[in-house]
């Protein structure tokens, strides 16, 4: 008696075809979360340095000014500043739990203030340097789209 094989299986190139679909599939979803999280990085770093904003307009109203770089910059939003400039300080600080918070990259934000009328607040993107393109760009107070 012949015994007849059922030959009915998957050769290799069916398999490294559905392997190579597979494959590119993968990277499309790979690449489209990838700009979807730079996104929302840029997107919360937004949020905190609006927080930020938030702190250092009602240091402004308690202060008459904002906090300039020789009164520790950001850090007076957490400690009275030495030169004892603001008498009406919240001895509470302006920051809850009195921690500085990061951008999205852990990251210290720049902050620039040298007259006490005008300041500048960066997150310096990404790469942590200044300028930059795409994830690596700077995000400014003084950016038209901020």
């Amino acid at each position: 008696m012949k015994r007849k094989f059922n030959n009915k299986g998957f050769t290799l190139i069916e398999i490294m075809i559905v392997i190579t679909l597979l494959a590119l599939v993968g990277t499309f979803a790979v690449t489209n979360f990838m700009g979807k999280l730079q996104e929302g990085n840029r997107k919360g770093t937004k949020v905190i340095m609006q927080q930020l904003r938030t702190a250092l307009d009602d240091f402004m109203r308690n202060c008459n000014s904002y906090p300039t770089n020789g009164q520790g910059g950001l850090d007076a939003l957490i400690t009275k500043p030495a030169d004892d400039s603001c008498k009406d300080y919240d001895p509470n600080g302006y920051l809850k739990d009195k921690k500085m918070p990061k951008d999205a990259w852990n990251h210290d934000f720049v902050y620039i203030c040298e007259d006490g009328k005008k300041y500048t607040l960066k997150s310096l993107g990404q790469d942590g340097k200044e300028g930059g393109t795409g994830n690596d760009r700077d995000i400014s107070t003084d950016d038209a789209d901020f």
